[in-house]
């Protein structure tokens, strides 16, 4: 694989696979321009070099073909704009004569977005024919969408073998990303800590199965917590329980004691009597939540427990909250946790957030720019954390 910022793309049509599934309001405005910000470096760089750049992305679920609601041609304005005004075509098809031929007749330092790449079912498919079709459009081919990396769609994997290896390219995001995921998993200083939160344990199991072999400290928060809680004997009251993974959580407990990993649970959590803004909350041990309540957040203690564990480590993980942040009464945990990482990263930790929840907390609370990195993959990450190979870094790599 040769190295993207070592190539010089002068005269070459790059065609690059990017993340643009943003979000609109009904007005058809860009709601969140994250993952297209994301993307700029490496457009910038082939401009730069003097080359001309296609890109190819999905947008949203399309059910059956082309519609409305789903056009990248949404984008092309405001791309134009993060692009210092350099050139934005459109394509209304990202295969057929139209495409074929804006592409052959760019300048150098134009842009070609094409249309939603799911509009055909063959994208999903990972149809090698629909694929061969696209790969004609450029020279060199460039991944760089992390978001879809664990999909083994047309043109996120099939496509690389329509090019020579020396002629995939990680852009600057996918390098990022794997980057900081690789320090995490395979270069991690110690002591590591990794933060797991959300609802369910069922969707955490693999990456908490993974870290056991990897990490020193594990913290369990959110609603996942109760059914590891319940496992261990506690009461939980109406807290969000897997009664069928009740038996996983407690081997899950008994690997972690026999490889020497402290995991952590909340001692306490702050509970409601229902599941609603006007709750009227109080706080109880998390192993003894009155009958009628549900924990909604950790409590007190369970912030200055794992606030004291982060501080203390050299390398975090952080995927999921520790309550429903989305509600004020709940999200002073999750705040908590967020202020903790970004204090061990001022003293020189190496702090890795993911998964979309995680993310959003961050944002939301404006610690972004003060973790070491932000990841935009949130299935892609988990699969990765758990230790899968994803397809759109094999096909690069070759």
């Amino acid at each position: 694989m040769s190295k993207f910022s070592d190539y010089n793309f002068k005269g070459q049509k790059a065609l690059i696979r990017v993340d643009f599934n943003v979000p609109f309001n009904d007005k058809f405005e860009i709601t969140d321009d994250t993952r297209m910000k994301a993307a700029v470096p490496t457009i910038k760089k082939i401009l730069n070099d003097g080359g001309k750049v296609i890109l190819m992305s999905h947008l949203g679920r399309p059910k059956d073909g082309p519609e409305e609601k789903y056009s990248l041609k949404h984008l092309v304005k405001h791309l134009g704009d993060l692009l210092d005004g350099a050139t934005v075509l459109f394509a209304g098809d990202c295969i057929g004569e139209q495409a074929g031929l804006t592409a052959k007749n760019m300048q150098p330092g134009e842009v070609l977005l094409l249309e939603n790449l799911r509009f055909y079912k063959e994208e999903e498919k990972g149809d090698s024919t629909f694929a061969e079709k696209l790969s004609k459009l450029g020279d060199v081919w460039v991944n760089d969408a992390f978001g879809t990396a664990h999909r083994a769609h047309a043109s996120t994997a099939v496509i690389a073998k329509f090019f020579p290896v020396e002629k995939r390219f990680f852009g600057y995001v996918m390098e990022g990303e794997v980057k900081a995921a690789e320090k995490v998993l395979h270069n991690a200083e110690k002591p590591f800590t990794a933060i797991i939160g959300g609802a369910k344990v069922s969707d955490k199991i693999l990456i908490i199965e993974n870290l056991l072999e990897r990490a020193t400290d594990i913290i369990i928060g959110g609603g996942m917590a109760y059914t590891f809680m319940k496992a261990m004997g506690g009461k939980i009251g109406k807290s969000l329980c897997e009664e069928d993974r009740l038996s996983t959580a407690e081997e899950l407990m008994k690997k972690a004691a026999m490889k020497g990993v402290c995991i952590h649970l909340p001692p306490d959590s702050i509970i409601a009597d229902k599941f609603a803004l006007d709750a009227e909350t109080s706080d109880a041990p998390s192993n003894n939540i009155p009958d009628g309540w549900m924990g909604l957040d950790i409590g007190p203690n369970a912030c200055e427990q794992f606030s004291n564990v982060i501080r203390h480590s050299k390398t975090i993980l952080w995927n999921g909250p520790m309550g429903v942040f989305e509600m004020h009464d709940f999200q002073h945990g999750t705040k908590a946790i967020a202020t903790a990482v970004a204090a061990a990263t001022q003293k020189g930790s190496f702090s890795l957030v993911g998964g979309g929840d995680s993310v959003a907390a961050v944002n939301q609370f404006g610690f972004a720019d003060k973790v070491s990195y932000v990841s935009t993959g949130g299935g892609a990450m988990l699969e990765y954390f758990e230790g899968k190979t994803l397809p759109g870094i094999a096909a690069v790599n070759g």
